[in-house]
This record gives structure tokens, sequence and C-alpha cells, in this order.
């Protein structure tokens, strides 16, 4: 369903020059959820990006349902981004626009007639379990609220592809579930091929089938999520073998206590 073939983006010139994602190759199967996992600055963010050139690769091709994206006019590919989704980290809902008409506004950008787009609003909020908060404004929402109405206003368009974007970095742990469960929900149902970007390993492994680890712009290795249940798994990578780890470790001696025995040392 989505294909990368050699995906690099880079920013600025010169000796300013940063590249955010190298060389990047994926192949996301159709109906799966895919993860994307990687420390802040790793490039997750603007490799799914590529995936609908919200952020166009520098080089590289990118495929969906066998349609190379960067290959097409600007006109068609607005057209083409119709099938694909998205779900934002920080919802980006409009405040003086009710539910129902955040839902609807990418209906109305495409020039869907206005009882049309109603009812399939209504519809994608009941996916959603909120179509009785389709007058509420989003300040009237909780968090979890606010991003269900983000999960609607991407299924309305009727996608192919959902891409999300830390989809429960800006909500608590219960809520967490709760989203998770209606992305689980909503793929099972409608086979809509998903793509999770998080920095959040317990994300990846409640939802996702495959995972792509990326560290300083690369993806450096790929794991299903079921060899997890394997007693010799083992990840290949450093960063790997880290972000499947469930523990947090401190090191209990104060940073005073580990000067004064740094000067003891060299005393």
């Amino acid at each position: 369903m989505i294909r990368l073939e050699n995906v690099t983006t880079t920013f600025g010139k010169g000796r300013d020059q940063f590249t955010a994602v190298k060389d990047v190759s994926l192949d996301i199967q159709a109906g799966s959820i895919h993860g994307i996992i990687g420390f802040s600055g790793a490039g997750k963010s603007t490799l799914l990006r590529n995936i609908n050139l919200l952020q166009r690769p520098t080089s590289g091709q990118v495929f969906v349902d066998g349609v190379e994206l960067t290959g097409l006019s600007e006109g068609e590919l607005r057209k083409q981004r119709h099938e694909i989704g998205m779900i934002f980290q920080h919802f980006n809902l409009l405040n003086n626009r009710t539910a129902q008409q955040n839902v609807e506004l990418n209906l109305k950008f495409a020039g869907v007639p206005k009882k049309e787009r109603r009812e399939r609003a209504l519809e994608a909020l009941s996916i959603v379990d909120l179509a009785d908060k389709a007058a509420a404004y989003p300040g009237q929402l909780s968090g979890g609220q606010k991003q269900r109405i983000s999960i609607a206003r991407a299924l309305v368009t009727e996608p192919k592809v959902l891409l999300c974007d830390e989809p429960t970095s800006a909500v608590d742990p219960r809520t967490t579930t709760s989203v998770l469960q209606y992305l689980s929900d909503i793929n099972a149902s409608l086979g809509i091929t998903t793509v999770i970007v998080t920095h959040e390993m317990n994300v990846i492994k409640a939802i996702a089938d495959k995972v792509s680890v990326m560290e300083d712009a690369a993806v450096v290795e790929e794991f299903a999520l079921s060899s997890l249940q394997e007693p010799s798994f083992e990840p290949k990578t450093p960063i790997g073998r880290y972000l499947i780890s469930d523990e947090i470790t401190l090191n209990r001696q104060p940073k005073r206590d580990q000067a004064l025995a740094a000067d003891v040392a060299r005393v």
C-alpha cells in the first residue's frame, strides 16, 4: 500500500544544511498498522509527512496504492490526498467551529455539497462515539474527545491510509488507551492502512503489527511485533533494545556525591 524508495529530506543549504530523513526505504502492507519509533529529532515526523508530501522529499520516490506521488502536479496531489487521512499531535481543531463543522472542513474544501457533508460528518462522528457532541465547540470537549474529533475528521474523506503523528502524546494514560482502541477498531473494521509515529514503545506494542526504528534520520531496524513473544528475540541495534525495554533506570547516587567521588579518585 505504501512504498518509500530511497527517500531523503534536507533543510537549509551549505554549511547550514540539515538532513532530517536519510535514504529511507519502507514497504508498508495494505491493512496493517505500522509503527515508526525513535527519540525526539530522529526524523520520524518528517518521514510521516513525506508519505503524503506535506513535506516533499528532497530525493527519492513515494508510492501510495500504486500511485507515485512525487511525480504528480499540485492539483493531482490534492486529489490524491483525499485518500490519505492525517491525525495530528495537537488536534488542530478550529475553536470557532463545532465538532461537526471541524469534521466537515476537508469535504467543504473538496466541494462536497452541504447535505452530503453533514451526513458524512455525522457518520464519522458516530464511528468514534461522538455523534452527541456534533454541536459542541472544542473548548467544551476533553482532550480525548478532541482527539476523537480529529480521528473523525481524518475518516470523513473515506481514506485508504491513515497517518497518525504522535496521536497520544497530548492526552493522559487512560485516554491513550481509548484513542488506541478506536484506531485499532477502525483498522480492523474498515481495513485502513495505518501508520503511527510515536516515541512511546508501549503505544507500538499495544497497536502495531510491525515497527521501524529510527535514529539519526535513518531507519536502523525493522521487526514484527509478534517477534517480541519469542524468548530468543532481541533487537539488533542498541536503540532497538533500549526502546523495547519497559524499565526506567536511575543513577541512585546524587550528582553532588558523584562529583565528590570523582575528586577523591583523582587525589
